[in-house]
């Protein structure tokens, strides 16, 4: 290998280049072992091994996990020894026996972990010291059942509690000042004190309040106050002294405090008076001053804290009210607390994670009352349905609301709508809080005045009318992007206030038809206004066209006529907006979908007398047609009319009891046939359907039906041999309406004719065959399924080949 430097250069050369490896080696294992000391702590005796390069794979459980594991089983045992000990072999000693017993084997076992720390075996030290910690609480029990068996086990634990939480503190202190006093460790080694301890003292101290609480007599508030001293003691703590046990220690408060809350909410829920709840009022008082600090003082605590003492104060305030009103107006008063705090989004000296607890809570209190109203609500708008019992009775009663039951969520619509609408001005980006006010706000006006004036339905029915079309107009006029979200909960509050006023409308004459009138014009003046959105207007189409039909058949009934001839009047909507056509502009599509629907609203009025539906299907077809002349709706309307005038003239020939259907049907068959050649002579490319497919179909469709009716030979013979011509003549021609038709009214024929003889052969053949032979037919299909397939295609496209 050559190089241009002279050796000696070379060698200062790498001599400084292997000098920086070793510093940046240096600095690495430095990092490494400052992350293990303090910042990023592995397991409980779990030490990262320094890499060592040129080994092979290790095996595969990594040494450090398999001498925790034998730590942990070794420290296992030895304390069931010890508790098979206390609790078996401890009466066989004397005083003095047990006593040396114990003192020589906690005595070992606390004291040998300080021996393994200056040798840098800490996993072992960790595992000796829990099993001594362990002694120290056998220590605690043989004490009280020797020497103390007449004291208070509660109080006892109490005590004992608090002194070995002490005790291990001490412990874990002394041992980490010595192991770090007696040595240096080398890389790789950590001198950091032991984790459980610590731990175990600071899990212990969560006992001595609840437990001498408990020792008192102490119940309720008295056990919730226990509660939160431990935990303010633990949030002290935690913040006081960050690191590894602040967590342990929030952990803990949290809970402790999360208890004391629950306390003082269970006190204050079985509270039966003023007195009663002011205890536990001002124990929830203190749990949200608690919680609100700790939120406010601590970074990084999630909002969740501010919004767990929101939730005390405004529990802490209610509380003292709520006994002396109804549950309906306890509500109330918890809301009236709750929505205050919202206002906690508008005071920027708060923390953010303050602000958006507060502001959480009482969000979340609104929310709960909210849909407790709406279902009031509900219960109220399913009761008008009694009406649908005897239209027209104007028997029934107004919805018993109640004065005080239905005034209280009465006035929880409304703040929580106020509230929401107040949010929606705060937080301008976010559609939610506006449809909820919409929401709320429709649902409070529409059932005010059912709780205000239950006894005057004329008064109802005007103020639901103007609430009903008051969100109409909010939808129609909901053009901006951001009011979007609003304008669709407009739209929708306005269809199930009109539903609620029409099925309510329908207990009096007059009241029908007013209400059915003015709520259609609005809707005919809602599509004509351009500037509204497309939706909205499309929306108000059709529902123009639905209250028309709807009045029509309100007319037949005040006409007292039979409900068959209700349907010709319906007719007459569909025609209308048949004839309006193009001048109905961007709403066209939705108002022929709402006269479509009304004209299936007709032919089912008139199924129940076949002369009428025969009529009515003719009309229809009649109002087809005309809206086929117009070439842009010629395929949408061109097949239902011929469908509806095919439909009518079976209808007609069934009702008369015609037995020979073909002696009306032929002469059709031949003009239609005879127009359709003619047109496609003048329009070669006109296809076979339109051509030939009416006129083929209004003899071939009724004859098959009539064949399988007929138990003589004739018809089948006749109608069979008109099917294989019109197929054969389809096939010669290319042409696919003949073909189709006619090939499936041979086969019709032909199933009719074997039907009998495949029944007999099927009874004959023993009861196991049709199964088998299905599954035969089912492997042998799906053997050969990709080649079924390219023959479906190539028929599908032989098929669409033909005119």
């Amino acid at each position: 290998m050559e190089n241009p430097l002279p050796p000696g250069e070379e060698l200062a050369l790498i001599d400084r280049e292997l000098f920086q490896l070793d510093a940046r080696r240096h600095y690495l294992l430095s990092r490494r072992e400052w992350l293990l000391r303090g910042r990023a702590p592995l397991a409980w005796g779990v030490q990262a091994q320094p890499p060592r390069p040129g080994r092979g794979p290790g095996p595969q459980t990594p040494a450090p996990g398999a001498q925790n594991v034998l730590l942990i089983l070794g420290a296992v045992l030895l304390a069931v020894a010890a508790l098979a000990f206390t609790l078996v072999s401890w009466g066989s000693l004397g005083l003095a026996g047990r006593s040396a017993v114990l003192a020589a084997v906690t005595a070992a076992a606390l004291g040998l972990p300080a021996a393994l720390l200056r040798r840098g075996l800490r996993s072992t030290a960790e595992a000796v010291a829990a099993v001594g910690l362990l002694l120290t609480v056998l220590d605690a029990y043989a004490l009280y059942a020797v020497g103390m068996p007449g004291t208070d086990g509660t109080a006892y634990a109490a005590g004992a509690a608090a002194v070995l939480a002490a005790v291990w503190a001490a412990y874990g202190w002394a041992l980490a000042g010595w192991a770090q006093a007696g040595r240096t460790p080398a890389a790789g080694q950590s001198p950091t004190a032991l984790r459980i301890p610590p731990a175990a003292a600071l899990l212990t101290a969560q006992l001595p309040l609840p437990l001498a609480a408990l020792a008192a007599g102490a119940t309720g508030p008295d056990v919730g106050w226990a509660l939160l001293a431990t935990a303010a003691l633990d949030a002290g703590f935690a913040l006081l002294r960050p690191g590894r046990l602040a967590r342990w220690a929030g952990t803990a408060g949290s809970v402790a405090g999360g208890a004391a809350l629950l306390t003082g909410l269970a006190e204050s829920v079985a509270a039966g008076s003023t007195g009663a709840a002011l205890g536990s009022s001002a124990l929830l008082a203190a749990v949200a001053v608690l919680a609100v600090a700790v939120a406010w003082r601590a970074a990084g605590v999630p909002a969740v804290f501010a919004a767990a003492g929101a939730l005390a104060m405004v529990a802490a305030l209610g509380g003292p009210a709520a006994p002396q009103l109804r549950p309906p107006w306890a509500a109330v008063a918890y809301l009236v607390v709750a929505l205050p705090l919202l206002g906690a989004l508008r005071v920027p000296a708060l923390p953010a994670a303050v602000r958006r607890g507060l502001a959480w809570a009482g969000a979340g209190v609104a929310a709960l009352q909210a849909v407790s109203a709406t279902a009031w609500v509900a219960t109220v708008l399913v009761g008008r349905l009694r009406v649908l019992e005897e239209v027209w009775s104007a028997t029934t009663p107004a919805p018993a609301a109640g004065t005080a039951l239905g005034a209280a969520p009465l006035v929880v619509l409304l703040l929580t709508a106020g509230a929401a609408w107040w949010l929606a001005r705060v937080l301008p980006g976010r559609p939610e809080p506006g449809v909820a006010a919409v929401v709320l706000g429709w649902a409070g006006l529409f059932t005010a005045p059912v709780v205000l004036c239950p006894a005057a339905p004329g008064a109802v029915f005007a103020v639901q009318l103007v609430v009903t079309l008051t969100a109409g107009a909010l939808a129609l006029r909901s053009t901006a992007p951001a009011a979007a979200g609003p304008g669709f909960a407009a739209g929708a509050c306005a269809l199930v206030g009109a539903g609620s006023v029409s099925v309510a409308a329908l207990d009096g004459r007059l009241a029908t038809f007013g209400v059915f009138g003015l709520l259609g014009a609005a809707c005919a003046a809602g599509a004509a206004y351009r500037a509204a959105p497309a939706w909205a207007r499309a929306g108000a189409a059709a529902f123009a066209v639905g209250y028309a039909a709807l009045l029509a058949v309100a007319l037949g009934a005040l006409l007292d006529r039979p409900v068959a001839w209700w349907a010709p009047p319906v007719l007459v909507v569909p025609a209308a907006v048949a004839a309006l056509g193009p001048r109905l502009g961007g709403v066209r599509a939705p108002a022929e979908v709402a006269a479509a629907g009304a004209g299936l609203l007709a032919v089912a009025l008139a199924a129940g007398d076949a002369p009428v539906l025969a009529l009515v299907l003719a009309l229809a077809g009649v109002v087809c047609a005309g809206a086929a002349v117009r070439p842009e709706r010629r395929s949408a309307a061109g097949w239902p009319a011929g469908a509806l005038f095919l439909a009518a003239t079976w209808v007609r020939l069934a009702a008369s009891g015609v037995t020979v259907p073909e002696a009306y049907t032929l002469p059709v068959t031949a003009a239609a046939l005879a127009v359709g050649f003619l047109r496609r002579r003048r329009d070669p490319r006109a296809a076979s359907w339109t051509a030939y497919g009416p006129g083929l179909a209004a003899t071939l469709l009724p004859s098959t039906l009539a064949v399988w009716g007929d138990p003589h030979w004739l018809r089948p013979l006749l109608l069979g041999a008109g099917a294989l011509a019109v197929t054969l003549a389809g096939a010669r021609r290319r042409l696919r309406a003949p073909l189709l038709l006619g090939g499936a009214t041979l086969v019709a024929v032909a199933l009719h004719e074997l039907t009998p003889y495949v029944i007999q052969v099927v009874d004959a053949l023993p009861r196991w065959l049709p199964p088998a032979l299905a599954g035969v037919l089912l492997l042998a299909v799906g053997a050969t399924y990709e080649k079924r397939l390219r023959d479906a295609r190539r028929l599908r496209e032989a098929i669409g080949r033909l005119t």
